[in-house]
């Protein structure tokens, strides 16, 4: 069975056109992939005992990254910008973290424009607690308190400080001595003038007396 020219001229195109699609959409698929996230440290849903950064790898190279690490009650722990080189982008962590669940939450723009952006849970179990630091007892404070005090009287003074009680004591018996022979000598120096009037009241009385007396004698 011979074939017409016209209908081997319209095999052949078909032909070339179903090989030129193959290339178009072979070469285009490629284009239309985009970046990807790799792999993450920590991984999704990963139990780690402590942590102090968190890294991230892409399939090609990233810009513009923004990583948060997300706790209990929204409370955010990332410490500073993320960090990134080529592929990898790493974010530094606030320590230690508590036990506990946790988010990290992504988002860079990939190389051909287009954000990438995620959310990575992992949790915290076996993190090591801080020891408590030793509390002074309360002998010790009260003696610490005591040398304070002692410490500041003699610094204000120059000498050591006495108690209440034998500084507002000593001075009394000297301070009572003296009141006693202050009154005693008052009482001698009222009761000295008394009687010396009295007496030589009296005698100027017998003058006068006798002097009277002789008036009258004589004739």
């Amino acid at each position: 069975m011979k074939r017409s020219p016209l209908a081997a001229l319209t095999a052949i195109l078909a032909s070339a056109l179903l090989a030129s699609g193959l290339v178009v959409f072979g070469s285009a698929a490629p284009a239309l992939a985009h970046d990807t996230l790799k792999s993450s440290s920590p991984a999704k849903n990963a139990e780690v005992k402590s942590l102090d950064e968190v890294k991230l790898e892409f399939s090609a190279k990233v810009r513009m990254p923004f990583v948060i690490v997300r706790g209990d009650g929204d409370a955010q722990h990332q410490n500073g910008k993320p960090e990134v080189d080529g592929a990898v982008v790493t974010q530094a962590v606030k320590g230690p973290l508590p036990d506990g669940k946790y988010t990290i939450a992504y988002r860079v723009v990939s190389s051909d424009g287009h954000p990438i952006e995620g959310e990575i849970p992992f949790r915290v179990k076996g993190a090591e607690t801080p020891a408590p630091s030793p509390s002074p007892s309360p002998s010790a404070s009260g003696s610490a308190s005591g040398s304070a005090s002692a410490s500041a009287s003699v610094s204000a003074s120059g000498e050591p400080a006495a108690t209440g009680a034998p500084a507002s004591s000593a001075p009394a018996p000297a301070a009572t001595e003296v009141t006693a022979t202050d009154q005693a000598a008052v009482e001698q120096g009222a009761t000295f003038p008394v009687w010396l009037i009295i007496v030589i009241g009296a005698l100027v009385g017998i003058g006068i007396g006798f002097l009277l007396s002789a008036r009258k004698k004589q004739p």
